[in-house]
Parts: C-alpha cells; sequence; structure tokens
C-alpha cells in the first residue's frame, strides 16, 4: 500500500480528503502543519506528499523547498483557484503538480495515480545508453545526470522531462506533447506546468539560465533541446 502524507491546517479538508483517499486504497498521514509535516516526512515510507500552500506555522514553499532538499518524491500542491502566482512559485519551489480549491477528490486520486505510476514507470525503466549534450551526461541506467562530471539534483519529474528531449534532440515538442508524455492525459491544456519545469531544468543544466543555450524555446509552439 502506497502512503501518502497530507499536510493541511483545515481538518474539515484534511479528514474528508483522506478518508477518500483511503478508499482509493492509500495510506494517509495528516500533519496539521509544516513543521509536524516535515517531521512526519522524516520519518520515512512516503511516497508522494500533499501539500497545502497556507499553513499556520509557516509557508507552504518552505515546506516544499525542505522536502526537495533532502528527497525527489512527488509533490502536489494545493492551492487556491485564484492564485495562479502561488501556483507557478509552489511548481518553482520543487512541486511536480498542483491541484486547487475545492478539491475533487476523484480527480486528485487520478493525478496521484498518475504520477505514482510515472515514478514507477521510471524505476523500472530498462536499461539505455547515456547522451551528452555540451557538458550535461544523462546516464538512465543509473538514474543520475551529470554536469561538468559533476552529479545534479534532479526531482523524477524533472528527469522524465530531461529524458523525453534527449529522446527527441533536435526535434521541437510541444507544450501538449510534453504534458502527455511526461505527466499524463489528464494534464492536456496547462502549459504553465511545462514552463515552471522547464525553466527548474534550465537552473540546474544551463550555465546561463536566462540565455538558455541546451533547452531553447520556439516561439508560440514548445521548446527544442540543441544536441
Amino acid at each position: 500500500m502506497e502512503s501518502l502524507l497530507f499536510i493541511e491546517d483545515d481538518d474539515g479538508i484534511r479528514l474528508a480528503l483522506s478518508l477518500a483517499l483511503e478508499d482509493e486504497g492509500y495510506s494517509v498521514r495528516e500533519a496539521a502543519n509544516g513543521t509536524d509535516g516535515l517531521a512526519a516526512f522524516d520519518q520515512g515510507g512516503i511516497d508522494l506528499v500533499l501539500l497545502d500552500l497556507r499553513l499556520p506555522d509557516m509557508s507552504g514553499f518552505e515546506v516544499c523547498r525542505a522536502l526537495r532538499s533532502k528527497s525527489i518524491v512527488p509533490i502536489i500542491i494545493i492551492t487556491a483557484q485564484t492564485d495562479t502566482v502561488d501556483m507557478v512559485a509552489g511548481l518553482e519551489a520543487g512541486a511536480d503538480d498542483y491541484v486547487t480549491k475545492p478539491v475533487v477528490p476523484k480527480e486528485l486520486a487520478a493525478r496521484i495515480r498518475s504520477l505514482l505510476r510515472r515514478v514507477h514507470l521510471h524505476d523500472s525503466s530498462p536499461t539505455a545508453q547515456a547522451s551528452m549534450f555540451g557538458d550535461v551526461e544523462l546516464r538512465r541506467q543509473q538514474g543520475i545526470v551529470l554536469k561538468a562530471g559533476n552529479e545534479i539534483n534532479l526531482t523524477k519529474t524533472e528527469f522524465r522531462l530531461l529524458c523525453e528531449f534527449a529522446d527527441h534532440a533536435g526535434a521541437v515538442l510541444s507544450r501538449d506533447q510534453l504534458l502527455e508524455r511526461v505527466w499524463g492525459y489528464e494534464y492536456l491544456g496547462d502549459s504553465r506546468l511545462v514552463d515552471a519545469h522547464v525553466r527548474r531544468l534550465r537552473m540546474k543544466i544551463e550555465d546561463h539560465p536566462d540565455d538558455p543555450q541546451l533547452i531553447v524555446t520556439v516561439r508560440g509552439v514548445g521548446y527544442r533541446l540543441i544536441a
């Protein structure tokens, strides 16, 4: 049984969604604030984190960054429907996906399944040769990426995104194609998810992220990896 950590200060929301997710077959640990959430995560055994951005003791962004500093576990942030800025900031803090309030349990469960399925597909993927572009080396068999010989820390979503670019080096990939292949069919139509992850990936693999030479933007279409 896969274990979820749900960090949410609203008791009613936390209880209702926890029960719904347990009905979907997940084990759910709960935390009402960021401090307790980080402590619960440190106990180990968490497969995915659900994180509200509005917490009483510390911001969800701080919690997200703290989790990312120690783990590549998938993170889904929960934000108010109108908080576009918060949503983008949460993704750039390290989250893999987001849902908006009021949360629809079936939609949330579908997103969790999709993220966990892709994690398992990556973990069990067959061996493949290393790929080189610039001073970046992608070693799929080991699940690592090196820049100038030094290992860099990518989340599993960032790793899958880089693999997708490497599989189609030189070709233009639209945002919809990347959404379908990296996140799943449920996410078609939300290009902000792709843009935020490309920005994060550039911060880690580009010498000058504001003037990218590896993953370049094709205006009005998507992105292309220069091999």
